[in-house]
């Protein structure tokens, strides 16, 4: 059998810059005020968003109340938005490429309805995907949607469970250490995509280092 892939969204499939939305809400705070939202860690705030806790209508009130920010709902949008930058082609003509090969493919996500609904709005102007990254993959888990957020185990295990994978056999490939720690502690492989490595240079590499018993004849 081949391995089954576990792929992170931000910093594996798009690009992104957390420095970059952290600039535009502190350039709509009336006190300079640093959102506390970077890829190791974040505000309550931004947990209860991502776990759909939160409308985008409360997350832009909280947004206001604790950074004190001035700005209409689509200038706070367009701040939120800043982080999210492209998502390469080759990207995804190589899910496509590792789907055609018999590999399983899953997307597990911390993220949050605003930002899904403008990445998959791009995604239909750009490669006329209807529904989004989920055209590009067998299924997708959104912590939004589950309830959960990495590093927790529970979405590891919820995933791994709707998916019918043994931890053993999944690749899990993911930028950010905190979620690559609890990954390894319940079993599954890794790759620790760090810059300046992309997937399409970094996966095939990492593929190849699984036991025979995941290459068949």
């Amino acid at each position: 059998m081949l391995p089954h892939l576990l792929f992170d969204f931000g910093g594996v499939l798009i690009n992104i810059d957390y420095q970059r939305t952290a600039e535009a809400m502190r350039g709509l705070s009336r006190a300079g005020r640093s959102v506390e939202f970077t890829q190791a860690s974040q505000a309550e705030l931004f947990d209860l968003f991502e776990t759909g806790h939160l409308t985008p209508a409360d997350f832009r009130a909280g947004l206001r109340q604790h950074y004190e920010l001035q700005a209409t709902d689509a200038e706070l949008d367009a701040a939120w938005h800043a982080m999210l930058l492209d998502v390469p082609a080759e990207r995804l003509a190589y899910l496509a490429e590792l789907r055609r090969a018999g590999h399983q493919t899953a997307l597990l996500s911390n993220t949050n309805h605003l930002h899904i609904a403008e990445i998959n709005r791009r995604l239909a102007a750009q490669y006329g995907l209807q529904n989004g990254i989920a055209d590009c993959l067998d299924r997708v888990f959104y912590s939004q949607e589950v309830g959960l957020r990495k590093p927790g185990d529970a979405i590891f295990a919820h995933a791994l469970h709707k998916m019918n994978w043994r931890a053993e056999d999944v690749l899990f490939i993911e930028d950010s250490p905190q979620h690559v720690a609890t990954a390894r502690r319940l079993g599954l492989r890794v790759l620790h995509l760090t810059p300046p490595h992309t997937l399409t240079a970094a996966l095939p590499a990492a593929l190849r280092a699984f036991p025979a018993e995941y290459h068949p004849a």
